[in-house]
């Protein structure tokens, strides 16, 4: 079974960072006992006074999205500080990992929900940002050793255990893990699947979650930096999955884009936030968000794919070089 990120070993902690193992842990409780008040307290004004919280407050409180990023960014950072200095995230890693965090937290959790549930184009770039940029970035951070450093041993050891290595072998096998990504955006598309969905709230919540679960399981699989093994699969197979997935959606985005009716009647149910904008023009720049983002992204994906493929082939030279080097040297050192 190849080895997984989630599954690398994390370096010792630096000195200066040490920690007991029973202070480590009474952080654990302070940092968690300070988000859930700070979470309760969140929920407690968004039930009480939603109209009247700004605009970068939820407009409707989730529990999971709001605890989830706070851990992430905790395990994240604490892991950082623990890691040896040569194996700490980059500046530029660090920052991926911060604004997809934060991009998907905006579009969940601020005012952008309530815009997004009232325009289909809206919620087009909502999902984009959900199912792509975010989880997108997330894997360009490779964050994986950091935040497992930086969790609680306990659950860190529950992350290797074999049911969620199996799993993860499981929905990462590529041709699953191309029907999941194109079929899970058909699915929630599908007009009379759609029009439930933004009506009931168990259904709505799991439209989001698969979005932003399956678009971190794809491009985790797509975006990992290592050769294969240990990375899941072969450079081209990455290569392929992330052309693989790119003609459906043009697809998908040029039927909803060049339709001639409204096959979204929810938006006009609910009313629309822009009146002056017609049922047609809200479809059809929808549409174009569906067909042309995340196809620019799976060229984005391919280009850094073959970069990382580079990358590896210029190391496995300059070792054969340095290998050649010291054979020549104890030729030369037996030949006198």
């Amino acid at each position: 079974m190849s080895q997984t990120p989630t599954t690398a070993a994390a370096s010792p902690v630096t000195p200066d960072f040490a920690l007991s193992p029973a202070t480590a842990e009474r952080a654990d409780y302070v940092f968690a006992a300070g988000l859930f008040i700070l979470a309760a307290t969140v929920a407690a004004l968004c039930t009480l006074y939603p109209s009247r919280l700004p605009a970068f407050m939820p407009w409707e409180f989730s529990w999971p999205m709001f605890l989830g990023t706070g851990f992430s960014l905790w395990w994240f950072f604490r892991g950082r500080a623990r890691l040896a200095e040569a194996q700490k995230p980059s500046g530029f890693r660090t920052g991926c990992f911060v604004l997809g965090a934060g991009s998907i937290y905006f579009v969940l959790q601020t005012h952008y929900l309530y815009l997004a549930e009232h325009m289909f184009f809206l919620n087009r770039i909502q999902h984009v940002v959900m199912h792509h940029l975010g989880p997108f970035l997330l894997a360009l951070a490779a964050p994986w050793e950091a935040m497992r450093a930086g969790m609680p041993a306990k659950l860190s050891r529950l992350c290797n255990a074999p049911p969620v290595k199996k799993t993860l072998d499981i929905l990462q096998r590529p041709f699953l893990a191309a029907v999941l990504f194109v079929g899970l955006i058909a699915l929630w598309l599908y007009p009379p699947v759609h029009f439930k969905a933004m009506l009931n709230p168990f259904l709505f919540s799991a439209m989001n979650w698969s979005m932003v679960l399956d678009g971190i399981l794809f491009w985790w699989l797509v975006l990992d930096p290592r050769p294969n093994p240990p990375a899941r699969v072969s450079f081209n197979a990455r290569n392929l999955l992330a052309m693989g997935v790119m003609f459906p959606q043009i697809v998908m985005g040029a039927i909803i884009a060049l339709a001639s009716h409204d096959i979204y009647p929810y938006y006009a149910f609910c009313g629309r936030i822009y009146p002056g904008m017609s049922a047609l023009q809200d479809q059809m720049v929808g549409g174009i968000v569906v067909w042309i983002p995340p196809a620019m992204m799976s060229v984005v994906a391919l280009i850094t794919s073959l970069n990382y493929a580079r990358i590896q082939e210029n190391k496995k030279d300059n070792s054969n070089d340095e290998m050649a080097q010291r054979i020549a040297k104890m030729s030369r050192e037996w030949t006198g």
